[in-house]
Parts: structure tokens; sequence; C-alpha cells
């Protein structure tokens, strides 16, 4: 219930870019995205990353997961960050799939100096959470074909399908 609420809040916030997954005209996942700026350097981050319950298992997470990544690459972030709990062993393979590392304090420290509290604020970081970085190394996507975003008009709101 705790994290529903934060996710509900920030899909409907005027902030970042949701991209939404339709399968067979449901809603079957969506990634909150959001952009920061450190210094004179853009990142972004995947903020939230949710698939129905119905729907897991089928790629869906990592496809939004790479979507996301390509959109903020092409929006000028030098890099993706992304965090999620320890327990959460489902979002961490998706996360190394798609090309993320886990990097602890000294790796941030060493981005962003001080400036380090800032982002751990930015991403909305909270206590027993891993820190995921995607620097563009690595992406595993090549594209889809099969997915298309369609923006939408209304919060920041795309759609996969």
């Amino acid at each position: 219930m705790f994290f529903r609420y934060f996710a509900i809040r920030s899909v409907t916030s005027e902030d970042g870019k949701v991209l939404v997954s339709e399968t067979q005209g449901d809603v079957s996942g969506f990634v909150k995205l959001i952009e920061f700026k450190s210094g004179s350097r853009k990142y972004g981050c995947i903020l939230w990353i949710a698939v129905h319950p119905s729907y897991r298992r089928r790629g869906i997470a990592l496809r939004l997961t790479n979507a996301g990544i390509d959109y903020l690459k092409n929006d000028g972030s030098q890099a993706v960050f992304a965090s999620t709990q320890t327990r959460n062993k489902a979002a961490q393979a998706t996360l190394g799939k798609a090309g993320f590392r886990r990097v602890g304090f000294l790796s941030l420290w060493r981005i962003f100096g001080w400036r380090v509290f800032s982002f751990y604020r930015e991403i909305w970081y909270a206590p027993a959470e891993i820190v995921f970085m995607n620097d563009f190394r690595k992406v595993n996507w090549s594209g889809e074909q099969d997915l298309n975003l369609r923006r939408l008009g209304i919060c920041g709101l795309d759609r996969l399908e």
C-alpha cells in the first residue's frame, strides 16, 4: 500500500514522463521517467516500473525499461539511474538485462561529489534500496519493432503498443 500511494502520486504528477504498455487494449504496465541536472550534466531516472500481475513474465517490464532508456538517452541524458528494494529480485534481473549495473555510494560520490545527497533526493531513494546505473556502454536493446510510442498529450503520458 505504501508504494502504491507514491506510485499513483508520481504517475499523476506533472513532472516527468510516463510510458504505458497496452496489451489487447488493456494497460499492462507503465514506467515513470524523470530527468534532473547535476552541475552542467543531465541525467535520467526510471522512477517506477510496474506490470499488472496478469501480464507478468512476458517481457513487458524489460521492453518498458528499454523504451525508457531510449527516450532518456535521446533526450540528452548522460546516464540513467534506477533504484529498487534489495528483496525485489525480479526488478534487479530486469535492470541487469537492460544494461544497468549496481553502483554504490563511492561510485556515486565520484560522479556527483557533494551533490550525491541531492541525487538521492532526485531519485526518491529510500533506505534499503540498491542503486543501478546505465551509462549506455552495454545497452542490450536494439529497438523492438513491435513497440510504438504515441504521445497522448495528458500528464506526459505516452503509450506503448
